[in-house]
C-alpha cells in the first residue's frame, strides 16, 4: 500500500490503515479534481472498502461509472459525505477475459439497480447478485446486446427479438389467492411509461414491482464522440422539468476538466435560475398531489400558478424551462438587474399565493386523511435505499448537495434545509412547502446582491484539457451527479449520468407495501418522480 501524507481525513485514513479483511495493495493517489481523494484497488478489495466508506465513514453511495478501455474494464464507485472534503473514487481495472467483479448489492443495497444496469448495458457480471438480466433492456432486446460497449454501433437498428409466449411477470407472493394487478406502462395525461405489478391477496399491497425503459433513449451513448457544446444539449434534454439543474452539474464537470470558472456573476445567477427551476418544480409536484386526492380546485389552483411561474420564466430567459442558458464557464446570457428584481417581486408574489394554499390544505381534513401515515418510508429504509432529495429529507435525512457538497454561491447565502420525520405522504407535502419557501428566501437574497462583471469566461485559446472529473448539483428531485470524460480533440469519451428519479424510483416499492390499492395513486404523486429522468 501507498504510504500518503495528506489533509484530507479519508486518505489519511486509508494511508495508514487498511479496512479489516482488505488484503491490499490500496494505492491512494490523491485529490483529482473536485474529487477529494481517488483510490485504486484490487476486485476483491472493493465491497470491503465501499462498505467501510459506507458503515464507518458515514459516506452515500453515488454512483458506478463504468469505461471500457482495449485491454480492460475500469470500474469507478462514487461515494459522497457531509463533510466539505468533495467525493472520494475508488476505482478498479477488470480484465476482459474475465468480465466480472464482486457484487456490493449485498452490502450497499443502494447500488442494486446500477450493477443491474451496468450488466445490461456492457455485460459485465456482478458476482453474488441476485437478479441481473432484463433490467434496461426489456425480452424484445436479442440476447448479448450490450449498447454502450464501444463496438455497439448506434446507428444500425437492432433486430427485436419476439417475447417468448409463455413469458410472464415474476411474482413473488404464492399464498392461494394471490392475484397481479398491472398499472401502466400507459397512462393518461402527459406522464411517461412504466409499469407496476401489484401483488396481493386482498385489498393491500404486500408487492410492487417496477418496470421502466420502455423508452431508453440512450443518452450516454449518444454523448460519445460529441463536442462538450453539443453533449450539454443533451444533458439538458433528457429530463425536460430539472433542465437547468442537469446541464449545470454537466457544466460543473466540463468546467473542472478545462480548468476554469465562471463569473462571479454568472455563478450567482446560475443559483437565481436553479432556484428559480425548484420552486416551479415544487408547485407542480404540489398539483399533481392534489389532483390525486380529488381535490379539483386546489389542483386548478396549484396548475394555475405553476402556468405563472412558467410564464414568468419565459418572459426573463425565453424559454419556460429555462433551456439554453448554461454553457461551460458561465451563461448564453446576462439579465439586468432590473429584471432580476422584477423577478424576484413576482417570484415573492406567487411564493404569497402558495402560503394561501398551504394554509388551506391544512384545515381540510379529508384531504389530510389521504396522506398522513400513508406511503410510509422510515428512515432506516431511506438510508438503506440511498433516497435523495425531498423524499429522503421527509424521511429525516438532511443531506443536500448545496451544503453536503457547496457549489456555486450557495454558501453565500442563509437558507435552511427542511426535514420532517414522519416520511409518510404528508411530510413529503410540507418538505415541498418549506423548500418553496427556502427557494423563494435564496432567489430575494441573489437579486439583492448580484455582483458586476461578465457571465462567461472563456477557455484560453486552444486550452481545451482532456481528462475526466465529477459534475453535481441539487437538482428539484435530489442529487444528480454527471461524469465526464473528454478526449484530446475536446470530444466526450464517457458521459455518465446518475439522477435522483433513477435512485429514488428503486426505493418507491417501499412506500406502497403494506398500503390499499387506493393509496397508491396518491403514494406515487407525493413521490413525483420522472420517468423521464429515469430511463434517460
Amino acid at each position: 500500500m501507498k504510504k500518503t501524507t495528506c489533509k484530507n481525513s479519508i486518505m489519511k485514513k486509508l494511508s495508514e490503515d487498511l479496512p479489516p479483511g482488505c488484503h491490499g495493495p490500496v494505492t491512494v493517489t490523491g485529490a483529482s479534481g473536485r474529487l477529494s481523494c481517488c483510490m485504486e484497488s484490487s476486485t476483491a478489495d472493493i465491497p470491503l472498502i465501499c462498505n467501510w466508506l459506507i458503515s464507518k465513514q458515514g459516506y452515500r453511495f453515488a454512483s458506478i461509472v463504468i469505461e471500457e478501455m482495449p485491454e480492460e474494464w475500469l470500474a469507478h464507485y462514487i461515494f459522497y459525505g457531509d463533510s466539505n472534503e468533495g467525493p472520494v473514487s475508488i476505482s478498479a481495472r477488470i480484465n476482459k477475459e474475465d468480465n466480472s467483479l464482486p457484487s456490493i448489492s449485498h452490502l450497499i443495497h443502494a447500488a442494486d439497480w446500477h450493477e443491474r444496469e451496468t450488466e445490461d448495458l456492457f455485460g459485465l457480471v456482478f458476482q453474488g447478485h441476485p437478479s441481473l438480466g432484463e433490467f434496461v433492456l426489456h425480452e424484445e432486446w436479442p440476447e448479448g446486446t450490450n449498447p454502450m460497449k464501444k463496438d455497439f454501433d448506434a446507428t444500425i437498428p437492432y433486430i427485436h427479438k419476439e417475447p417468448s409466449p409463455g413469458w410472464h411477470p415474476p411474482g413473488i407472493v404464492s399464498e392461494s389467492g394471490a392475484f397481479m394487478m398491472p398499472i401502466g406502462p400507459i397512462f393518461s395525461g402527459s406522464a411517461e411509461s412504466a409499469h407496476f405489478l401489484l401483488e396481493t391477496v386482498g385489498e393491500d399491497i404486500i408487492r410492487m414491482i417496477p418496470r421502466f425503459f420502455y423508452k431508453y433513449r440512450g443518452v450516454e451513448k449518444t454523448a460519445e464522440g460529441l463536442p462538450a457544446d453539443r453533449a450539454l444539449l443533451l444533458s439538458e434534454r433528457f429530463s425536460g422539468t430539472s433542465a437547468f439543474a442537469h446541464s449545470l452539474a454537466f457544466c460543473h464537470a466540463v468546467e473542472e476538466i478545462w480548468g476554469i470558472k465562471a463569473p462571479r456573476r454568472a455563478v450567482a445567477l446560475r443559483v437565481m435560475l436553479a432556484e428559480l427551476e425548484r420552486f416551479r418544480h415544487h408547485v407542480a409536484a404540489i398539483e399533481g398531489i392534489c389532483g390525486s386526492t380529488g381535490l379539483v380546485v386546489a389542483s386548478s389552483q396549484a396548475g394555475i400558478l405553476e402556468e405563472d411561474i412558467l410564464r414568468l420564466s419565459c418572459k426573463f430567459t425565453g424559454h419556460r424551462y429555462l433551456f439554453g442558458l448554461n454553457m461551460p464557464g458561465g451563461l448564453q446570457r446576462d439579465f439586468g438587474n432590473t429584471e432580476c428584481m422584477e423577478l424576484g417581486r413576482d417570484i415573492n408574489e406567487a411564493f404569497v399565493k402558495l402560503q394561501d394554499m398551504e394554509k388551506r390544505l391544512r384545515y381540510s381534513s379529508s384531504f389530510l386523511d389521504r396522506l398522513e401515515e400513508v406511503g410510509t418510508v422510515s428512515m432506516e429504509d431511506a438510508v438503506d435505499y440511498g433516497l435523495v432529495g425531498p423524499v429522503a429529507r421527509a424521511s429525516g435525512i438532511s443531506g443536500d448537495l448545496r451544503t453536503c457538497l457547496p457549489y456555486g454561491d450557495y454558501g453565500s447565502f442563509e437558507f435552511s434545509v427542511p426535514v420532517e420525520m414522519e416520511g409518510d405522504g404528508y411530510a413529503r407535502l410540507r418538505i415541498l412547502f418549506q423548500e418553496a419557501a427556502q427557494s423563494n428566501n435564496i432567489i430575494s437574497q441573489a437579486v439583492s446582491s448580484l455582483p458586476g462583471g461578465g457571465v462567461l469566461q472563456h477557455p484560453a485559446p486552444g486550452a481545451k484539457p482532456s481528462g475526466a472529473a465529477l459534475g453535481w448539483a441539487e437538482a428539484p428531485l435530489g442529487a444528480t451527479f454527471h461524469w465526464v470524460r473528454l478526449k484530446e480533440d475536446g470530444r466526450v469519451a464517457r458521459y455518465r449520468l446518475t439522477t435522483p428519479s433513477f435512485t429514488n424510483w428503486h426505493g418507491f416499492h417501499l412506500s406502497a407495501e403494506g398500503f390499499a390499492f387506493q393509496d397508491f395513486p396518491i403514494i406515487l404523486a407525493t413521490f413525483g418522480l420522472s420517468n423521464a429522468e429515469c430511463d434517460r
